[in-house]
């Protein structure tokens, strides 16, 4: 089901929710800045708060995450300047709206798709980059994790998490000309419930029928994720993911997820199999019920309900 908004003709690619203070809070891609929402009932009506969070000279604001630690807000995000890559960064703030200020640049190479999480262990970063060497032979980008020092200083220990391992997790075929497939895993969002831990992901290209969302699990209540030893989910070694398109919906990915009395929902974006008025990036937020449970994951998706 699409979410409300107060406005209409916008897109909300990415869409990241957070819940602090009785309000809740969606955070999502744009290009002249961080775009964020705020509602005070999820199933309600979304108020357009407007762009968050922008630095100097910067594009191309990618999948926003936020962490509330260390007395402050938190707001990860990629974007690029002239002449580089999409780059991740950070910057603070006294509320979930900011204003953000004090951006720093967590690393000096292509890296997106932030989910910063806090553990009895402390702070762990988990992000996307690229993996032009990869053992099996599935180059592209990948999952990755390692510990934030503070909220804005990775110890440089990353630890490859999630990896491609299947043919619909291509982004392209022979992407630079030389006979190898571009394989694409990103949209990392951890957490944990009960002895199980996961990692959800998205894979392939956001504009190909096989991009989805799928995940990893284990059991294990190691707290230093850089520890834990995570398993794709497949069916009986097949490709199996928990959502991909469907009868009403399609480019279905990038989420995050929220444990709301007791219930865990997917905030996602898609764009509807039939015309919808939207020009350019269609891609708009979703949601809909998940299944969590000894380490597997189901998800119930409707047009017009939860």
């Amino acid at each position: 089901m699409k979410l409300k908004f107060d406005v209409k003709g916008r897109s909300q690619p990415d869409p990241f929710i957070f819940a602090d203070g009785g309000r809740f809070y969606l955070y999502v891609t744009a290009g002249a800045g961080v775009e964020a929402y705020s509602a005070e009932d999820v199933f309600g009506t979304w108020h357009f708060e407007g762009t968050v969070a922008e630095i100097e000279n910067g594009n191309a604001y990618w999948a926003p995450c936020i962490v509330k630690t260390a007395g402050k807000y938190w707001l990860y995000f990629s974007c690029d300047e002239p002449g580089t890559f999409e780059y991740l960064h950070v910057m603070s703030a006294d509320s979930p709206l900011g204003p953000f200020g004090d951006p720093v640049r967590l690393f000096e190479r292509f890296s997106i798709d932030a989910h910063v999480v806090e553990t009895e262990a402390g702070l762990f970063l988990w992000y996307a980059e690229d993996n032009r060497e990869a053992e099996n032979g599935r180059i592209g980008t990948r999952i990755y994790v390692d510990r934030l020092l503070d909220p804005v200083t990775p110890e440089r220990m990353p630890r490859e998490a999630v990896i491609p391992t299947f043919d619909e997790e291509i982004f392209m075929r022979d992407r630079f000309g030389d006979g190898r497939d571009w394989h694409t895993i990103e949209g990392p969002f951890w957490f944990r419930e009960g002895e199980w831990q996961y990692v959800m992901y998205s894979g392939a290209c956001y504009q190909n029928d096989t991009y989805h969302i799928g995940y990893a699990a284990a059991k294990s209540e190691e707290a230093d994720l850089t520890k834990v030893d995570f398993v794709k989910h497949t069916k009986d070694g097949a490709f199996a993911p928990v959502m991909i398109r469907g009868d009403f919906e399609e480019g279905v990915g990038h989420h995050s997820v929220l444990k709301l009395d007791g219930q865990y929902y997917a905030v996602y974006h898609g764009r509807d199999l039939t015309e919808d008025g939207l020009k350019g990036d269609r891609r708009t937020a979703r949601i809909c019920r998940l299944s969590v449970k000894d380490g597997i994951i189901t998800a119930e998706r409707y047009p017009d309900r939860v």
